[in-house]
């Protein structure tokens, strides 16, 4: 009797890793794109690598240290930004290398086995669990919610936030949750493609959907379809050719991105 690579459970977590993936790229990966607060977002991901080490270190699941450490990097660089004492680069700067640190400290100090740093770095899509699967899906659900209902306060706060103060839509308090829900897309994507790659699929598709696309919705739609391309791609070749899957996506995206940079010139 024949077996298929679908009658094994982490085949499907890692396909629906994916679509999530997609979903999480196309709302929270154009937010972030639009504002250009891809720096911000790196400090962001790298610094959750602390919670991490923390997490091993403490005996509690890395998922949730990871979180923890991104939502408090996350309102720590907006409190810098907003207040003025200490420039925003900086802030992120020395934020970003605190919890890359924090994160070796407390990971050489773990007792027993030491985990190996190559999953955390470059991801491991079919270690995604049925629980990591629930948290993404019910982010997404979340995130697209809150796109639905607060559209034209998150519209003009990525694009005139002048206007938006202006207009009372309190731009100060969207960018905060807007961080927050960034800080938490970020961390439950860790796992399937790595901190050094996860940035990459929350920009790149966006990237080449700028090329094609100039409002905010067709941003979002082409970008979560560009993703959802590339990384179920990258995930059949990653199992065909026993390949790393986060490395695979992340090499196909960029590619993608040149060529059309190319054909557009």
């Amino acid at each position: 009797m024949e077996t298929s690579l679908l009658d094994y459970a982490f085949t499907r977590n890692a396909i629906a890793a994916v679509i999530l993936l997609a979903a999480l790229s196309a709302i929270v990966g154009t937010y972030i794109v639009v504002r250009r607060l891809v720096f911000s977002t790196g400090g962001i991901t790298h610094a959750s690598f602390g919670g991490i080490g923390l997490a091993y270190w403490a005996g509690f699941d890395p998922t949730l240290g990871a979180l923890s450490f991104a939502i408090a990097t996350s309102i720590a660089i907006n409190a810098a930004t907003r207040k003025g004492h200490i420039r925003p680069d900086s802030a992120i700067a020395m934020l970003w290398s605190l919890g890359m640190a924090i994160g070796v400290i407390f990971l050489s100090l773990s007792p027993g086995y030491a985990p190996n740093l190559m999953g955390f770095m470059f991801g491991d899509i079919l270690a995604v669990s049925h629980t990591d699967i629930l948290l993404s899906a019910i982010t997404a659900t979340l995130c697209t919610a809150l796109t639905i209902i607060f559209y034209r306060p998150i519209l003009y706060t990525a694009f005139d936030p002048t206007y938006a103060q202006i207009a009372n839509w309190r731009p100060t308090t969207v960018t905060t949750i807007a961080s927050i829900l960034i800080a938490v897309a970020i961390s439950l994507s860790i796992k399937a493609v790595g901190i050094i790659l996860v940035l990459s699929v929350f920009t790149i598709p966006q990237s080449i959907a700028l090329v094609f696309a100039h409002s905010l919705p067709r941003i979002m739609v082409l970008s979560g379809l560009i993703a959802l391309v590339g990384s179920a791609a990258g995930l059949y070749l990653s199992f065909a050719f026993d390949l790393p899957s986060g490395a695979v996506i992340t090499a196909l995206l960029s590619l993608s991105l040149l060529f059309v940079k190319s054909i557009k010139r």
